[in-house]
């Protein structure tokens, strides 16, 4: 059996990204899949399905209770940080493939500038049931935050391969680019290879500007049976192809014998092959872009460039609207704002539909979406328009 376009994503919905927002996490998460649920043409009342995304989020009790789902079916928690929303596609794939469900919710909330632990990314990391070992592997060695715990990967690529922090650079600037033309972006100020050279720097070789953003949102999906799909509000937009990886050693970046390589590489050839693709093929890519070094790494697991040539492969534009392969189109976490990638999900639908406004890739048929959590934890997710 294969999940190969057995399910849809039917509808989409996200808050307004901003720092300081004064509702709760839950309350954004609710937002969010008012406007998915709407988006699909659905009623609360169809949603069967539910994987809340997040340590934080509501249980599938919640959302039972606050909006009123009387026959759900199948819930699921999947603990993998940003890979979690693309983890999720596949895990609401296989149960509308299943019979198990028709409908299922993908959403999560996020409100990290307004509470008591604003700013302190290392405070929040140590408080998430699945980073206990860093306490015993990496805390120890000073590395406490997400830029101190991926530093050494991106330190170790540039010392292999001659990866430059200039390339890095061309990460942000594509990112921030897209942000200027997408209305909700939280960040509306053009940045040049000067302002990243000249940004403090965060854990060597991590300047700010090669970190993704602390913002406050929600974001929600509707994963649909391609059946009950086609009577829906959109075009259908299929999941062809899906897949998770896992490094071989999860509990510390810096004891494996290769720091660069990821869960995701596990992950790219299965997605591939299920969808019938190859790299070539990708009109367009959502990459997790937690930090800029994690989208080069992606690019080469993924097969879009060979081991090391991550860093000259995204030069001359290649990542830009207008490039050979425009990436982050929304502006990423790095400039539109951090809901653990499921932003990412949002925008390949979106772009898939057509519905992009000023960021719309044209033409677009095939999109790749991935997501990167944890330590090293990965997904891969092929999208294609009907």
């Amino acid at each position: 059996m294969t999940l190969k376009d057995k399910a849809c994503i039917s509808g989409v919905g996200e808050t307004v990204y901003m720092r300081g927002e004064t509702r709760g996490a839950f309350e954004l998460q609710l937002a969010a899949s008012i406007k998915a649920i709407a988006d699909a043409g659905l009623q609360p009342r169809d949603i069967d399905g539910i994987i809340p995304i997040g340590i934080v989020s509501g249980t599938a009790d919640d959302f039972v209770d606050n909006l009123g789902l009387p026959d759900l079916r199948f819930s699921a928690v999947i603990p993998h940080g940003g890979a979690s929303p693309v983890m999720a596609l596949q895990a609401a794939a296989a149960a509308v493939a299943g019979g198990v469900c028709k409908h299922v919710l993908l959403t999560f909330g996020r409100n990290v500038t307004g509470g008591a632990v604003a700013g302190r990314a290392g405070a929040r990391v140590h408080t998430m049931p699945q980073f206990h070992y860093v306490t015993e592997f990496e805390y120890p060695i000073g590395n406490a935050a997400p830029a101190q715990m991926y530093a050494p990967m991106a330190r170790r690529h540039m010392e292999l391969y001659g990866t430059t922090t200039d390339q890095f650079a061309e990460v942000a600037i594509a990112c921030r680019q897209h942000a200027l033309l997408n209305d909700n972006a939280v960040m509306k100020k053009p940045i040049t290879l000067e302002d990243h050279r000249n940004s403090r720097m965060i854990s060597d070789p991590f300047r700010l500007l090669d970190c993704s953003l602390e913002s406050d949102g929600g974001a929600a999906v509707i994963v649909s049976a391609a059946g009950p799909a086609r009577d829906l509000r959109h075009r259908r937009v299929f999941i062809s192809g899906t897949a998770e990886g896992h490094p071989d050693q999860p509990g510390a970046i810096t004891q494996r014998p290769d720091m660069t390589h990821l869960g995701i590489s596990k992950a790219a050839s299965r997605c591939f092959e299920m969808a019938g693709v190859t790299p070539a093929d990708i009109d367009f890519l959502e990459l997790y872009d937690c930090f800029t070094y994690v989208v080069i790494c992606q690019l080469e697991a993924l097969g879009f460039c060979a081991k090391g040539e991550g860093g000259p492969f995204i030069e001359d534009g290649r990542l830009r609207l207008g490039g050979a392969l425009p990436t982050n189109t929304h502006g990423g976490l790095l400039s539109q704002g951090h809901v653990w990638g499921l932003n990412h999900v949002v925008e390949a639908v979106r772009q898939l539909r057509h519905e992009a406004g000023r960021a719309q890739v044209k033409d677009a048929q095939l999109g790749l979406v991935t997501g990167y959590g944890d330590l090293g934890d990965g997904a891969v997710a092929i999208l294609r328009r009907e």
